[in-house]
């Protein structure tokens, strides 16, 4: 079965995961209810129709979303992704935990997400500009610096940023490079970005590592989803001494118990289009890929992977969370249960917003940083982030889920009761 083909588990959408995690750090917290049910909502989503033409002359029309989930600590911050699961609950879902993970690492943009309900493979370059385009005209009442900005995401990348820069640029009549991030350099975009969520989850690896008393190159790492995180991920791992025994893609996925070279694998890659089939390795499915004996998981492909059905099979001794809640909320006791250190995604996988918030800061000053910089601030900020949730679960005797809920559902709390209820 193909990853993106698994059915999601009856009562386990991504929506009802996220409600849930917030449910259970409001009752830990004593959150006041009118903040909690506030928080339970989205301020505001945008459902839009996005008929764009096909090179054969007919018109074909797909569905967009935007979602705001908050905007109380800034503008709204969130990518927008291309996939054919695409839908109101995910995308709502993908929002709230962008609030909560901007909160964690402390920047000031609240949580919204966006995506089509669409299989890019399926369109020529010429119609995936064209939907684009259309896409970004509908929801241009929604998105500016200063209010919304747009990121890449699932089947989304710095030219279709590009291209919403560019529309968004023409409708204003000048240039607003910030009302996107995640764009060519040669247009504002911020060096260290395209692997800066890899990179994040490289650091949030390390510490967890460091603190669990295994050294960098004694472990063995198994990464679902070899893409734009996935991949980038591994090369990063490998390089640094870790041994990368199994990875896999839509299509399948592949074991080597002595380790795989990245290098070699994405040469690979790039001609067969899977990793599937490369030489030397045991071919494996995506679900066996999860019950792996290693000892780092890295789930990096899409929601709700990690279910009540197999959280028993997991053997990594600590699951980083690189995709957005590919664990599910019972899954997570489970695995919690049997002792395996889970990092959840909202402050694993926040190093790719964190280096979006720089380049908006840089296109708004107009001035750029070199990529030495750009990686330190981002090792400073997710190392805070880690320890800060890493402490605090140990102070409350809680989950590194549940401390991390806390910490970013707090802060946005404290603002919206800072700033007060209108009118």
């Amino acid at each position: 079965m193909r990853l993106e083909e698994q059915p999601q588990p009856a009562g386990e959408s991504p929506w009802e995961t996220a409600l849930a995690q917030l449910d259970e750090v409001a009752e830990l917290m004593g959150l006041a209810p009118g903040v909690h049910a506030t928080l339970r909502c989205p301020k505001r989503a945008l459902i839009v129709s996005v008929p764009f033409r096909r090179d054969d002359g007919s018109t074909r029309v797909c569905q967009g979303y935007r979602v705001h989930h908050s905007m109380t600590r800034g503008p709204a911050k969130g990518g927008i992704r291309y996939h054919p699961s695409v839908d109101l609950d995910e995308v709502k879902a993908l929002a709230m935990w962008m609030t909560w993970k901007c909160a964690i690492v402390n920047i000031p943009f609240g949580g919204a997400k966006g995506g089509i309900t669409v299989d890019p493979k399926e369109l020529s370059r010429q119609e995936l500009e064209r939907m684009t385009r259309r896409f970004a005209s509908e929801i241009l009442p929604f998105i500016g610096p200063e209010r919304d900005i747009p990121a890449p995401d699932m089947n989304t990348n710095e030219e279709i940023m590009a291209w919403m820069m560019d529309t968004y640029s023409i409708n204003k009549g000048y240039s607003v490079p910030g009302v996107v991030t995640g764009k060519p350099v040669s247009i504002g975009g911020s060096r260290g970005r395209s692997g800066a969520t890899s990179r994040g989850v490289m650091y949030i690896i390390f510490a967890a590592l460091k603190e669990l008393g295994l050294g960098i190159e004694e472990v063995s790492v198994a990464i679902q989803g070899y893409g734009k995180v996935g991949g980038v991920a591994a090369q990063l791992l490998h390089d640094s001494g870790c041994r990368v025994v199994a990875v896999s893609d839509v299509e399948g996925g592949l074991y080597r118990e002595k380790g795989l070279d990245p290098e070699a694998l994405n040469r690979y890659k790039r001609d067969a289009g899977t990793v599937v089939g490369f030489p030397g390795a045991e071919p494996v499915s995506n679900e066996e890929l999860l019950e792996i004996e290693c000892d780092v998981l890295v789930p990096a492909a899409i929601e709700g992977v990690i279910t009540v059905k197999n959280a028993d099979n997991v053997k990594a001794r600590v699951v980083c969370e690189a995709a957005n809640g590919p664990v599910t909320f019972e899954a997570d006791k489970i695995l919690n249960d049997r002792g395996v250190f889970v990092v959840p995604d909202i402050v694993a996988n926040s190093g790719g917003v964190t280096v979006s918030y720089f380049e908006w800061v840089q296109d708004i000053q107009a001035y750029f940083w070199s990529e030495k910089m750009i990686n330190d601030r981002l090792r400073q900020i997710m190392e805070g982030a880690f320890y800060e949730v890493y402490e605090f679960a140990a102070e409350k005797r809680i989950t590194m889920r549940q401390a991390a809920h806390w910490i970013g559902v707090g802060r946005v709390a404290e603002a919206h009761l800072t700033r007060g209820l209108f009118p």
